[in-house]
């Protein structure tokens, strides 16, 4: 049985000529939307995704607008709404030491080069020059990591731990 991905969900129709606003799930945005790339749309009660080409990508505010090939305008991209994009298992690239994919990070164990267990990774926040790693301690607290090398010494997902060394006042 095939493993899918996630990559988006459509919000919303952008302009009239079938265009949609994605809300981006994915690590390399500018890898899966791609013009030429093959996205799958999971709909709620659709019994099976339906395959879309990209036909443009573009950003604007927080949003990834793309086009599809064979859809130009809002009529027909207006049922895709909620809609969840995603790729197989087999359109995921073998990366570089140190690059992960979101799925690899997300639920590992967090804990320092000394041993104290700090959480699980919940959530990854893209805000610029590094991802952020969301952490939730056992109280529920959450502890935000900068996957940075001065902080984040090994990442092993075969075993789902993280090592870091915390720089004064990372943790509070």
């Amino acid at each position: 049985m095939e493993k899918w991905f996630n990559v988006g969900k459509i919000v919303n129709t952008q302009g009239i000529k079938g265009e949609v606003r994605v809300i981006s799930k994915t690590d390399f945005p500018e890898k899966r939307y791609k013009a030429g790339n093959v996205l799958y749309l999971f709909m709620p009660n659709a019994s099976k995704p339906i395959e879309l080409t990209v036909k443009s990508h573009r950003t604007h505010k927080n949003f990834n607008l793309l086009t599809f090939e064979g859809f130009t305008n809002i009529n027909e991209v207006e049922k895709f709404r909620d809609g969840i994009l995603k790729v197989p298992e087999t359109q995921l690239d073998t990366l570089e030491e140190d690059e992960f994919y979101y799925h690899e990070i997300i639920g590992c164990l967090v804990a320092t080069v000394q041993g104290e267990e700090i959480g699980k990774v919940t959530e990854i926040l893209s805000p610029g020059a590094n991802d952020v790693w969301v952490v939730k301690g056992k109280g529920g607290k959450e502890q935000l990591i900068p996957y940075i090398h001065d902080v984040v010494k090994k990442v092993d997902v075969k075993e789902k731990v993280i090592l870091i060394e915390p720089m004064e006042g990372l943790l509070s």
